[in-house]
Order: C-alpha cells, then sequence, then structure tokens
C-alpha cells in the first residue's frame, strides 16, 4: 500500500505544484493519476521514489516512511516506466531488461532466464533479444520499458504516461497487455495520464487533481463517471461521461433476433437487397455483406465487420457500439467462443439502458 499524508511540494519560485494531498493506493490495484496539465500528477508520483522531495508531509510504502530510506535502494525496488521508454541505446534489449537484477547483483543465468521470460510475457519474441532500441518500433521499446520495470519483480510500479507517444491501436493492444500482467502479477501501480479515457479503461481506483495540485475526487471509475463531485470534475470527464458509464453496467439479456447467414465461398444471388451476416464453419461472425452491392460468390475482402461484435456477457456500452457500428444497423452478439447467438438493434439496447441500474457505491 502506498499512502500520501498531507503532501505539498512549493518550487523555489513559489509555484505550489501538489498541495495538501492526502491518498491512499491500495495494494495490489492500479490507481490513476488524472487532471490537466499543471495539476502535479507527475510530481505526485515522483514523490514515491523521491525524484522530488515534498516540501512538507511524507509518502509510506507499507507503513514504513520514504523519506527514512535511502533514494538509490528504494528506487532499486520500485519499477518506473515513463513516456518514451527511457532505454538505454546502447544496450541490447536483453540487456536493458535485465538493468535493476545486475544491479542486485543476481547472477548471470538468473538475469537472462528472468529477462527472456518477461519479454515473452509482454508480447515479444526472443529473436528481438539481441536487438538494440533503435532497431524497434515505439510500440516494441514500451513494451520492453515494461518487462525493464517488472524484472526485479517490484511490489510497487510507477508509470509516467507510459503510452501516450504509440498510435491508438498500439496504444489499445499495450493497455490490454498491461492489464493482463497486473492482474496476473498483483503489482500495485501508480499510473499518470492525462487521458480520462485510459484512466477509466485502467484504473481501479481514479485520483482527479485540478491545476494547482489539489485533490478533487477518488472513486472508482463506474463511480467517479456517475457521481463526478462538481462542475469543474464533470467537465473534465467530458460531456459523454455517460456513455462511458455504460462500460460498467453489465448488459442485461437483449432481445436477441435470429439471423439468415452466409458462408465464404457461398453465392449472393443477383436480385438479393439487404445485409447479410457472412460466417465460417462454426458460426463465427466474419463480417455483413450487402446484397445488390455484392453478388456471385462472398469473397473475404467483400465483407465490412470492425466493430460490430459484443460478447453477451458484456457491457451495455459494448452492446451499444455493436448496434451503432454495424452496417446493417444490427449489432452481433457472440459467446465466450466467439459463436454467433443473435443480433440486437440500437433501440433495444437503449431500452435496456433506461432500465439499468447506476452505480451507487463509490469513495470520496
Amino acid at each position: 500500500m502506498i499512502r500520501f499524508d498531507q503532501v505539498t511540494k512549493r518550487w523555489p519560485d513559489g509555484t505550489l505544484a501538489v498541495d495538501d494531498v492526502s491518498l491512499t493506493a491500495p495494494t495490489g490495484q492500479i490507481t490513476v493519476l488524472v487532471g490537466p496539465s499543471g495539476c502535479g500528477k507527475t510530481t505526485l508520483l515522483r514523490m514515491v521514489n523521491r525524484m522530488v522531495e515534498p516540501t512538507s508531509g511524507d509518502v509510506y510504502i507499507d507503513g514504513q516512511a520514504v523519506s527514512n530510506q535511502s533514494p538509490a535502494a528504494l528506487r532499486r525496488g520500485i519499477g518506473y516506466v515513463i513516456q518514451h521508454a527511457g532505454l538505454f541505446p546502447h544496450r541490447t534489449v536483453i540487456d536493458n531488461v535485465g538493468t535493476v537484477p545486475r544491479l542486485l547483483g543476481w547472477d548471470r543465468r538468473r538475469i537472462r532466464d528472468r529477462s527472456m521470460e518477461l519479454l515473452e510475457r509482454v508480447g515479444l519474441g526472443a529473436e528481438l533479444a539481441d536487438r538494440y532500441p533503435a532497431q524497434l518500433s515505439g510500440g516494441q521499446q514500451q513494451r520492453v520499458g515494461v518487462a525493464r520495470a517488472l524484472a526485479a519483480d517490484p511490489p510497487v510500479m510507477l508509470m509516467d504516461e507510459p503510452f501516450s507517444a504509440v498510435d491508438p491501436v498500439v496504444r489499445g493492444q499495450l493497455q490490454e497487455e498491461f492489464r493482463r500482467l497486473q492482474a496476473d502479477l498483483g503489482t500495485t501501480i501508480v499510473f499518470v495520464t492525462h487521458d480520462i479515457d485510459e484512466a477509466i479503461n485502467l484504473g481501479h481506483q481514479v485520483a482527479v487533481l485540478r491545476v494547482g495540485g489539489q485533490l478533487a475526487q477518488v472513486a472508482d471509475p463506474a463511480y467517479l463517471l456517475a457521481h463526478p463531485v462538481d462542475d469543474t470534475v464533470a467537465a473534465f470527464l467530458g460531456r459523454d461521461r455517460g456513455y462511458r458509464a455504460l462500460g460498467f453496467v453489465a448488459s442485461p439479456r437483449l432481445p436477441l433476433r435470429s439471423e439468415e447467414v452466409l458462408l465464404v465461398g457461398e453465392s449472393v444471388a443477383e436480385d438479393a437487397s439487404g445485409w447479410r451476416l457472412v460466417v465460417d464453419e462454426e458460426r463465427r461472425p466474419l463480417g455483413w455483406v450487402e446484397g445488390g452491392r455484392v453478388s456471385g460468390v462472398v469473397q473475404i475482402a467483400d465483407l465490412d465487420l470492425g466493430g460490430t461484435l459484443a460478447p453477451v456477457d458484456g457491457s451495455l456500452r459494448a452492446a451499444l457500439d455493436a448496434a451503432l457500428s454495424a452496417p446493417s444497423g444490427r449489432g452481433v452478439i457472440v459467446d465466450d467462443e466467439g459463436i454467433l447467438l443473435g443480433t440486437v438493434r440500437a433501440g433495444e439496447v437503449l431500452d435496456a439502458i433506461a432500465a439499468a441500474e447506476r452505480p451507487e457505491r463509490g469513495n470520496a
């Protein structure tokens, strides 16, 4: 557990960066610090590993004040990931990952085994181990940065906008991998971002800071979206916060419609009209094809699917997204194995939304 106890930071020029913040980051959870530029997120984060010393107050890790610990020893026990990975350009990928274990005096075999294990866990093949950072893509470099932070199995990890420098598709992939890793390892993480969607997606709890370094609200994502403490927090969350909140409302049993389906390789009649769903031999949806626009044998290149699938046990947001994104106007609902169960229209999802209860729990 990490506890910020009435910490304040005032810079020598008099600027107040953090203003009397008290906050607890629970053990084994991700606490996300979010807010506009200049609100003190990174300053607060860096107090944990003593890269910034508070003007007053203190930070505690498992009840021990960090101010009583050697900065060097403290940092060897804390994973740290920054925006551009911060890799050593003259060291190979595997040597970058093994940086902290090497400082801790591990033997070479143990360092290599641990480094290779982590490269695999973050989605990097063994063939990349002997490359240099400049030979990797931005997303690959960020994966190496995460692996390096995890190498000595630290109980605490600090992450300062680690995924903001990569494109949206890679960013989404990194977030999913990161959530899986954290769930597996149970690491206590403080994560800084300016992106409210990232905060909502990753955080077990989200701490919103105001400009001037004041803590505005701390809550789990669902409660935060449903009950912002004031207009300032509501404005930061965005006008579509109600739509985002649907991501935390489990979808009830929706009125699914059966679909007449086609298999790849089957023919569309020349006089056919409307949209038909194409599936594989196990009834996994592959995409929509429009009669009248495509005739003859259905090919994969003819299909339109992107964003139109939702799991049957997913959220109302996923179901509504699927219905709104489908060219046919019908969202495709699948089971845990991706097999077609039926389709649903947006109006039917909206009826379910109207009947759903909003989150009523959180922390101030």
